[in-house]
């Protein structure tokens, strides 16, 4: 990959697909510091930078904005898609209210994972993707996947679909967008970001005072593992995993040439 193509600058999301990410922090400024140093990001306002891209999005937690990283979706009519939300059995959290580019509501499905959404005006959601330090597939936590394909096909006319015994989600153009792995006790979004190794980012967050949830998992062409910031705010780190190839040429089976 040239250098032109790792820095390829994302400038729009397709409707009803994760665009940005933010998290809510009772200290932002000590939360911009260790995601910094983690991830190479610069701290901007209410966003985090990476080559001057904004990458995510950092806010101070309120009541209705507890802790934690939150998944957002775009999308060109925040009204009517929370009407759609409604009429599948989710809930508004927060109506939709102006915000730094856009307009923002968040939702929560029938089992309470939360989202937000996000219509743009002059901002589109990430501006970098595809390589370290950029929000990678966000996944769906969920004891009751059954329910969630009813919710997320009704709201957002996604489609589940199962393989190699992970789940992942399309989209209306079947182009696959998120993530589903079985969790316990309800349901949650989980925000994850790439990194060039695993262990090497769990090592640096170990070290910056956060903590390893749980150890690197090999799943299909990704590895990947839980991560707590010190703060309690949990998020998900993926990195390629690179199986070398072997080709073998049997010369018996090929014809003699003198």
């Amino acid at each position: 990959m040239s250098t032109m193509e790792r820095h390829m600058r994302i400038r729009g999301y397709a409707p009803l697909t994760p665009c940005w990410v933010e998290l809510a922090s009772a200290d932002p400024a000590r939360a911009a510091q260790f995601y910094g140093e983690l991830f190479g990001w610069e701290s901007a306002g209410d966003r985090f930078k990476l080559g001057g891209r904004a990458v995510a999005g950092l806010t101070r937690s309120q009541p209705d904005r507890p802790d934690g990283w939150l998944t957002h979706l775009s999308t060109t009519d925040l009204d009517d898609t929370l009407e759609q939300v409604a009429l599948a059995g989710g809930t508004c959290l927060s109506h939709p209210a102006g915000a730094h580019g856009g307009r923002r509501a968040i939702v929560a499905d029938p089992a309470g994972a939360v989202l937000g959404l996000w219509e743009p005006t002059d901002f589109g959601g990430a501006q970098a993707g595809g390589e370290p330090g950029t929000m990678s597939w966000p996944e769906l936590i969920t004891d009751d996947p059954i329910a969630a394909a009813r919710f997320y096909g009704s709201a957002f006319g996604w489609l589940l679909r199962h393989e190699f015994g992970t789940g992942e989600w399309l989209n209306q153009a079947h182009d696959a967008i998120a993530g589903l792995a079985p969790g316990y006790r309800g349901a949650w979004w989980r925000a994850a970001f790439q990194v060039e190794d695993i262990t090497a980012a769990a090592d640096h967050c170990e070290r910056l005072g956060g903590a390893l949830i749980t150890e690197p998992v090999e799943a299909g062409l990704s590895a990947y593992a839980e991560l707590r910031d010190p703060f309690g705010a949990r998020f998900t780190v993926v990195a390629p995993v690179l199986h070398p190839v072997e080709l073998t040429v049997s010369l018996g089976n090929l014809p003699a040439f003198e």
